[in-house]
């Protein structure tokens, strides 16, 4: 379908274009818009003095007797396209099927905004949440993080960041994430053209997030084998990680997933063997994508403690 529509790849476009072509298809495989009590964008203030855009979803009433978890979600994009537009259907679906708020982060976007803007945006719109659970009517001990493929990278490195500042996380929700400095692995050489994500898309976007090559040596780009200023990756939250078998990235999911482990940590891995990366948004067109969101919101609903 994507080669007939005869689209340029994002490596041939300039990132302007690229998010535009993406915001216009985005959509198209997407899961009907799940019906929710209130969606509202707001304006999350940030460690340099700007505020970032959020969108926060309610399934139900808020009713601070009785507050509602929460999970916060970061789009996927190559830390160049995506909005909290383009993955407005798979949040509004975790919120439905999880039963849980949804703080959705626009953080923001290479080459506008390179490394580290996005993962400090990232963390500051989770402490904001956690410091201001209450005025919301969300559980500040039941928060969650997730994403998707850039997304993920985003949830891991908070993960750790959560921990070392002792905000509490319930789970950590890896969608195919990105956690490798270099595209090395197996995966990445046998699928790298012809499904999808391609290599070329794939050091486009870090060329345009990185300032300089060293960046992705800092464990904040690369969580799984960055070695600059690295912490520990024990005492965290536990993880739930889908892999896609026709993925690029798929390798080093699975890599992070041992990592996490070996660390000590609780981890489910995953694996749907005949998916392609960006699947958990082409739920409208191959059926079962459906098993993966069910998957998904299970493991949500399990860390929360809901039934």
């Amino acid at each position: 379908m994507v080669a007939r529509a005869k689209r340029p790849p994002y490596h041939e476009l300039t990132p302007a274009e690229a998010r535009a072509s993406y915001e216009r298809s985005a959509p198209i495989l997407e899961i009907a818009s799940a019906p929710m009590f209130s969606v509202e964008d707001i304006e999350v203030p940030v460690r340099d003095g700007a505020a970032i855009r959020a969108r926060l979803y309610f399934p139900v009433e808020p009713q601070w007797a009785e507050p509602l978890p929460a999970l916060v979600y970061y789009h996927g994009g190559g830390f160049t396209v995506g909005s909290v537009d383009t993955h407005d259907a798979l949040c509004r679906m975790f919120a439905h099927d999880a039963h849980c708020a949804v703080l959705s982060v626009d953080y923001r976007l290479a080459p506008e905004h390179r490394f580290p803007t996005a993962v400090n945006d990232a963390f500051d719109a989770l402490a904001w949440l956690h410091a201001n659970a209450a005025v919301y009517g969300i559980d500040a001990a039941r928060i969650a993080v997730g994403g998707d493929s850039a997304g993920g990278t985003l949830a891991t490195v908070c993960a750790v960041l959560a921990r070392d500042t002792g905000i509490p996380l319930a789970l950590q929700l890896l969608i195919y994430p990105g956690a490798s400095a270099h595209q090395q692995t197996e995966s990445h050489a046998r699928l790298s053209e012809g499904y999808l994500l391609s290599g070329d898309t794939i050091q486009w976007f870090f060329a345009q997030y990185v300032r300089e090559p060293d960046d992705r040596n800092d464990w904040r780009f690369a969580p799984l084998d960055g070695e600059r200023d690295a912490p520990s990756f024990d005492r965290l939250a536990p993880a739930w990680i889908a892999i896609a078998g026709y993925d690029p990235l798929s390798d080093e999911g699975e890599a992070y997933a041992a990592k996490l482990r070996a660390a000590g940590n609780v981890v489910t891995l995953a694996c749907y063997p005949d998916m392609i990366h960006e699947f958990f948004k082409m739920g409208g067109f191959v059926p079962e994508v459906a098993h993966a969101h069910a998957d998904a919101a299970a493991a949500l609903r399990a860390a929360f403690g809901a039934v």
